[in-house]
């Protein structure tokens, strides 16, 4: 006898437990992302219904990001998904990537350290390689322009301060913030996060162009040196 679970379609669940009726009724921002993957999903599999294969995508790739870095056809070769489910989900997470990147091409203010993280940290979470960007702010503190100043370790002996700096003296800016990644997911500082801090701290001390903030990104979280008092004075 087969004793394989039978429930395989969302339409096997009750109606207030099926995501497309919850996100109608409550929003999507009230959905796991579990359930929102199973949308995209539409059926389950013999044994999983939409939801618990969503799941098992997550459990097998570590998370949203780590889908989204897998290649496209690991991502095929999942039971349950295929080349048309797996097209649809790498397509909806890169129109929620491009949704932040159309946010902050509005000249967004900054007043906090959660302001800045939040115009790229979805972006820069997905990053595979280290990358090392600025914000540039005017006297309003509104950003006037984001630019990737390196890619690769970072690393004080590489990294050339004065590129930094370069587009903030030519456009007139302000102040900048400092924004780089941690691909391995843990936005804890190293001791040459530290270091490239403090230098990149003097160098616009000297050309007249304040550093508000070094923020590191991790996954789905953040650091700002600034805040922990890591090389600011």
């Amino acid at each position: 006898m087969d004793d394989r679970k039978t429930t395989y379609r969302i339409t096997d669940l009750q109606d207030s437990e099926r995501p497309r009726e919850r996100l109608a009724a409550l929003g999507a921002g009230s959905l796991s992302t579990a359930e929102l993957l199973a949308i995209l999903l539409r059926v389950g599999v013999a044994g999983e219904n939409a939801v618990q294969v969503g799941q098992r995508l997550l459990k097998e790739f570590g998370s949203i990001t780590g889908l989204y870095r897998a290649p496209f056809g690991e991502v095929c070769n999942q039971r349950g998904v295929g080349q048309a489910k797996a097209a649809q989900i790498k397509a909806a997470i890169e129109l929620g990537n491009r949704m932040t990147m159309e946010k902050s091409t509005s000249r967004p203010v900054i007043n906090s350290p959660e302001d800045a993280a939040a115009l790229v940290r979805f972006e820069m979470s997905l990053l595979e390689q280290e990358e090392l960007r600025s914000l540039l702010l005017d006297t309003r503190n509104r950003v006037i322009a984001s630019q990737i100043i390196y890619r690769g370790s970072l690393n004080s002996s590489h990294i050339r301060v004065g590129e930094l700096f370069r587009d903030a003296i030519r456009i007139s800016a302000a102040a900048l913030i400092v924004v780089h990644n941690h691909p391995s997911g843990d936005p804890t500082p190293s001791p040459e996060d530290i270091a490239v801090t403090r230098a990149i701290i003097q160098a616009g001390n000297l050309l007249d162009v304040k550093v508000l903030d070094h923020l590191i990104i991790g996954n789905g979280q953040f650091v700002s040196l600034k805040e922990r008092g890591l090389g600011f004075q």
